[in-house]
Order: C-alpha cells, then structure tokens, then sequence
C-alpha cells in the first residue's frame, strides 16, 4: 500500500513518542488492504458534436439516458462515418475510480461485474481490460453471453458532458457471483446509483447483497450518485437507502440540487451529513468541498485562515480527521473548502472522470486508515475509530490534486501516478 501524497515520514509514523513503531518491517508482510467495486462494465466512446446535434436526437445537454442497442448503433455508426470519435476508453463512474485508486494506492482493487463470455482481439471487452490498470482485479466477473454496454459521451465545444447508454449486458451480473469472503475483507465497496435504478434487473439484487455483506463485516459503503436526472427520479428511495446503508456519499452540485433541493454546497452537504457520514461535493470551477462528522473530544482546529461563508466559520476544526457518526460520543459536523489546484488546467477539453479521480483519492485514504490500523494496532492515531487516516483538509488537497492530473490530461483515467514532490508546492502542502 502507497500512503496518499508524499509526505515526511515523521508526519506519518513518528518513532520517538510512546506507543508508536516504525512500519519499515511491515511493509514485507503478505497482507492486503484493497477496496471493492461494483460496475456496470462499459465502455466510454467520446464524440466531439455540437448543441445542434444533440438537440436534433432529443438529448439533454449535461444529461445521462439509457437508449435502445439500434440507436446507439446508429449514433456511433454516424460518428464514425464523419470521424467524429475521439477516442474509446474503457469506462463507468466505479470502474474509473478502481482503475485510479490502483494508479494512487500502486495496489488492489476488485472489480464486480458482467464481462463478455467470448472475449476477441479488438473488440469491446478487450479494449476495456487493456486499458484497466494490472492491479485491478477482474477475476470475479462473470462470464456472460452477449456484448458489453457502450456510453456515448457527446462533448460539446464547452466541454459539457451528455451521455446515451447501450446496456448490453451490463445489468446481468447475479447474486451468486458476489463473492462474500471478499466483500467481507475489503477497505470498502463502492456502487453507484446506476446500479440500483432497475429493481427487477439481477443487479439490483446482487447490489443489495453485497451492500448486506458489508454493513455486516463493518466496511464502508460509499455511494457515487449518478446524474442529477437519475438522482431526481430516485429521490425519495434514496433518502431511505443512504440512511440506511451509506458510509460516504460522493456527487456534484447538480446531483446535490437534485437530491438536497439545496444550491449552496456547504448547506447541501450539512443537511447531507444528516443521512451519512462523510460527503465529497466536487462544485466544477469552484474546487470541492468534504464534509464530515468527528467526535467533540478528537476535533483539532485548523491552523489556516478561518472563512465564512453561508455557514459561519466553517473550516475551523478542518484539520479533524472524519469518523462515523454513529462512533461519536458527541458529533461535530466539520467541513473544508479548497479552490482548483494551480487554478485548474488552462485549457479543460473534457470534464470526464475528475469526480472519479476526486473520489478514488478518499477510498485511497479511507483504506490506508484500515491498513495502518491492522499492520499498528496500538498506534495512538487509533484510540478513536476514524474513518480516514489523514484529516479532511488534507483529503482535499489531495482529491483535488488527482482531479487535476485527469483534466490536464483530457483522458477519464489518470495513466500515472502523481509527482512525488512539485516544484509549484509549498513545502507545507505535504504536510499533515
């Protein structure tokens, strides 16, 4: 396990105090912290098109729709005709954040899904396992007959996003293909809503399976929420479902508009927190916003500049590190705000997967939290149970750092890991 960012070791695990050992001898040990993923397994086809074009095939602008395999087949045949297609990609909301928590954590991660039983050079399932990171682990997919689902992603001049989906197979996978001993073992298990917006589909059932396993076995489930088309038409069953099941919520402004009826995004994720434990709020231009739950006796204050905005004095205890609320004696709900890295890129062609690369940089520190845990049991940074191993502030720098390598890099998946160390840093940004 690669602990997020590079930072002095004397940050992570000081030596000279009571209590605390050195890992160095850890390391070695065949033991394995890795988060779980459940997937639509799909394949992303980015197609530059204008407005006209969408408007003309009754597509929403900003918008994700499921569409019949014979118009998807003659949207994708018309692209190619006019070379319109810029690039197919293996895809999906959880398969990219898999693929970037693997490149982060230079670890495993394991992928659930339904995968084309015949498999040939060239075609779809094999461009999605060859452009999968290697430490993805795909030998849990079932085997299926049919082909793998397609999202056609439109991206217009001002690099809004719109998709139309092919299912394919992609609803398929069935309850018994949910491998219990390794849900019951991971960091966390990641869905999304795309999973759960067909209840008679064997995905549904095995998406509420594997989510049973893990609130038994004490893992997190984290949620991506899908568009906010989707969230809109799922509301009220979400409000049950997240109190009920959810660990962390992951979405954007849209989504949280939809779900929250709240436009302000520190009061989308204060009411946010009444229904899970810790929100990552991805707001585009505006950077992104964690918000979370810390016991009263375990908050620490921030040493920066204390802002206010619609909440008063909304980062001052932003160094605190989250935990469930549900393992607070007495919760303080806490938050952190962090603009774009650098400004964000000069030049952002597509906005594809920065949410996914946002959110694959939490699970990657949710995780190291477990791994820490188990390899240092009586280390000091574990006399309250914590969720995450650093504090929200730092997650954000974080998150917000992987965002921008996936922008910068006009590609829905990181190809690298990040810069050790940057030049454009102060020294204070790998710090705790």
């Amino acid at each position: 396990m690669k602990f997020p960012g590079k930072r002095k070791s004397k940050h992570y695990f000081p030596v000279s105090a009571e209590n605390r050992q050195s890992l160095d001898n850890c390391y070695s040990k065949p033991h394995k912290v890795f988060i779980v993923g459940i997937d639509q397994l799909i394949v992303d086809i980015e197609i530059k098109i204008d407005r006209e074009f969408l408007e003309g095939n009754e597509l929403k602008a900003g918008e994700s729709v499921v569409l019949p395999d014979e118009k998807i087949e003659y949207l994708y045949n018309y692209a190619k005709e006019n070379n319109l297609i810029a690039g197919e990609y293996a895809g999906g909301a959880v398969g990219n954040t898999l693929h970037n928590y693997s490149v982060l954590a230079d670890d495993i991660s394991v992928a659930l899904g339904s995968i084309s039983k015949n498999i040939q050079v060239g075609d779809y399932a094999f461009k999605y396992i060859c452009t999968t990171n290697s430490h993805v682990d795909l030998s849990n997919l079932m085997p299926c007959d049919g082909p793998m689902a397609r999202a056609l992603c439109f991206v217009t001049e001002d690099g809004e996003r719109t998709f139309a989906i092919g299912k394919g197979i992609m609803n398929e996978l069935k309850p018994e293909f949910i491998p219990e001993d390794v849900v019951s073992r991971a960091g966390a298990l990641l869905i999304t809503t795309f999973l759960l917006r067909d209840k008679n589909s064997p995905m549904y059932a095995s998406t509420l399976k594997a989510v049973e396993i893990a609130k038994a076995n004490d893992v997190p489930v984290v949620l991506s929420m899908g568009t906010g088309h989707l969230v809109s038409e799922m509301k009220d069953f979400l409000f049950d479902f997240i109190k009920d099941n959810v660990t962390v919520v992951a979405m954007n402004e849209n989504e949280a508009k939809f779900w929250l009826n709240e436009e302000d995004p520190l009061l989308a994720g204060q009411k946010a927190l009444e229904f899970t434990d810790l929100v990552l709020l991805t707001v585009g231009a505006s950077g992104l916003y964690i918000c979370g739950h810390v016991d009263e006796e375990a908050a620490r204050e921030t040493k920066d500049k204390i802002h206010s905005k619609s909440l008063p004095m909304y980062n001052q205890f932003e160094y605190s590190r989250a935990m469930r609320r549900a393992d607070c004696r007495n919760s303080k709900k806490i938050y952190t705000h962090i603009n774009p890295f650098m400004g964000g890129p000069g030049r952002v062609e597509n906005t594809n997967g920065a949410g996914d690369a946002a959110l694959a940089a939490l699970l990657h520190d949710i995780a190291s939290n477990k791994y820490h845990r188990e390899m240092v049991p009586n280390s000091p940074k574990h006399q309250n149970q914590f969720l995450t191993y650093s504090s929200i502030h730092q997650i954000s720098k974080y998150a917000n750092r992987s965002s921008y390598e996936v922008l910068s890099q006009n590609s829905p998946r990181l190809s690298r890991g990040l810069p050790e160390k940057e030049d454009s840093l102060e020294e204070s940004y790998w710090e705790l």
